[in-house]
């Protein structure tokens, strides 16, 4: 069989252990992977690096980033973050959504995402301009990334006039699932009921935002879990933040794995937007409040690490680059070594699963979404901060990173 292109000495993420490979890629796909492929097609010699399908991103808000420098919030708490974006994107057009997302789309292609799922803002002061100007993107870079539009209610839902008709239109329009913001509601428990009618009337898969906070005393978590199972949507479900699950000791937590896992309900943890914004009343001691989504992997909950805001109120930071945001991750999380390999796991095959990818992976018949990072195992990429050098979109090389240089003095 002629093939189309092959990387040579491959170093495949979770098969580190095998010997380097070979991939061979025709038409698009991955259609051989072998110790030595004795085919005359162009090749490249990946020395032995390792290479994966690249980074899966379930959490970011293309919509309302990088805006800093339209926004004032001085005590960087959450409510003030929300209030500073409601300013704001009174004033944000289809074309300025659509210039800022894009160049935050960008940032995540050149660090290796080729998965995302991003969140996007519906309501009657935003309207649909954001939603249309994502979906736009969403074509434009087709030729790098799979992007998923999550529309949700940041500002409420039950006490928002209007935002449900928008949501609508929104799934009508092609939003490939919807997202939820109970903590934001005066009827939590009615906000999470209505979001589950609408999932199910579009047959759509739901992302909330939840348990927000560092109260332990009360939780939503349990009202999703319950209407996930009476619903029957379990594997369909997944919630983002729930920092929460950082304020209860070990025994609860397990109980709230268990909970999770039994009702298939997957937790997203984003950490630079969670460490930024949890404990701001503390001016001493500040806990992390960041949900230890490592401790409930074992329990058989999918967990995901993801990117959540960049250069806004909420994040005032971020380069998308997810290895980063695994290792800030590892960091606080006071992960060892041994967990290394299971913090890289949730920035690229967990979060396959949370998305319900079924082509996503290295393999015979897939497509060759393939991204190679200067390292050579999970455990040393996570730990070093393993760049990646440049990836494939469907066989067609979408980025280049060189890698850097020592020049070293002539005598030595």
């Amino acid at each position: 069989m002629s093939l189309d292109r092959v990387l040579r000495q491959c170093r495949i993420a979770g098969r580190e252990e095998l010997p380097a490979a070979d991939i061979g890629i025709k038409d698009g796909r991955i259609v051989a992977i072998e110790g030595q492929l004795p085919d005359s097609a162009p090749s490249e010699d990946i020395g032995g690096r390792l290479v994966l399908p690249g980074f899966v991103e379930t959490h970011i808000h293309l919509d309302k980033s990088c805006i800093l420098d339209r926004c004032e919030t001085q005590t960087g708490s959450l409510d003030a973050a929300i209030a500073a974006v409601a300013a704001a994107k009174r004033a944000f057009t289809e074309d300025d959504v659509h210039a800022r997302a894009r160049r935050t789309l960008e940032k995540a292609i050149l660090q290796g995402t080729t998965r995302m799922r991003t969140h996007v803002e519906v309501d009657p002061r935003i309207g649909l301009r954001s939603f249309k100007a994502i979906k736009k993107l969403k074509d434009d870079y087709a030729w790098a990334v799979d992007l998923e539009i999550c529309v949700f209610p940041q500002e409420g839902l039950l006490n928002d006039p209007g935002t449900d008709a928008l949501l609508m239109e929104a799934c009508r329009s092609g939003a490939g699932l919807i997202g939820g913001c109970p903590y934001t509601d005066t009827r939590p428990n009615d906000h999470i009921a209505s979001i589950f009618e609408l999932a199910r009337e579009f047959d759509i898969d739901i992302d909330f935002h939840l348990d927000f906070d560092l109260d332990p005393s009360w939780m939503h978590l349990h009202e999703v879990c319950r209407q996930t199972v009476a619903h029957g949507w379990g594997g369909r479900v997944a919630v983002g933040h729930v920092t929460k699950l950082s304020s209860i000791p070990l025994e609860k937590l397990h109980a709230a794995g268990k909970l999770l896992a039994d009702s298939g309900v997957a937790l997203t943890v984003l950490p630079a937007t969670d460490l930024y914004l949890m404990g701001r009343d503390r001016n001493h001691d500040i806990p992390r409040g960041m949900a230890p989504a490592h401790r409930l992997l074992a329990q058989g909950v999918v967990c995901s690490i993801a990117t959540n805001n960049v250069l806004n109120p909420f994040t005032p930071f971020g380069d998308c680059s997810l290895i980063r945001m695994a290792n800030l991750y590892a960091n606080i999380a006071q992960a060892g070594p041994a967990e290394f390999a299971g913090c890289f796991d949730m920035v690229t095959t967990l979060p396959a699963r949370l998305m319900n990818l079924q082509d996503y992976g290295i393999r015979v018949g897939n497509p060759a979404d393939i991204v190679v990072l200067d390292g050579d195992t999970r455990t040393s990429a996570l730990a070093e901060l393993a760049q990646p050098l440049f990836g494939l979109k469907r066989g067609r090389r979408t980025f280049t990173r060189p890698g850097p240089i020592l020049h070293r003095p002539k005598h030595q």
